[in-house]
């Protein structure tokens, strides 16, 4: 059921579908492409750290794309 008016992204004349977005920025919105993003927080269970990308924080989009944590440099030798 298509809600009347425009979708309210800015310079977006489509017919609103829901949350009053037309069907492209709903999905975006979805997806938290948005400026005003659906969730702010990471999904992870027990987890309070804000997102990253897609709906994880920094460290639970690494542990979720195999990415290892940069090793740390070196510490110089003392003469």
């Amino acid at each position: 059921m298509a809600e009347k008016g425009p979708c309210r992204a800015e310079g977006c004349g489509r017919a609103a579908v829901s949350k009053r977005y037309c069907r492209k920025h709903y999905r975006l919105w979805r997806r938290g492409e948005m400026p005003k993003p659906r969730y702010k927080i990471c999904s992870a269970e027990n987890c309070r750290k804000p997102r990253f990308k897609g709906a994880l924080c920094e460290q639970h989009w690494n542990a979720a794309h195999g990415k290892a944590a940069a090793p740390a440099a070196p510490a110089p030798a003392a003469a």
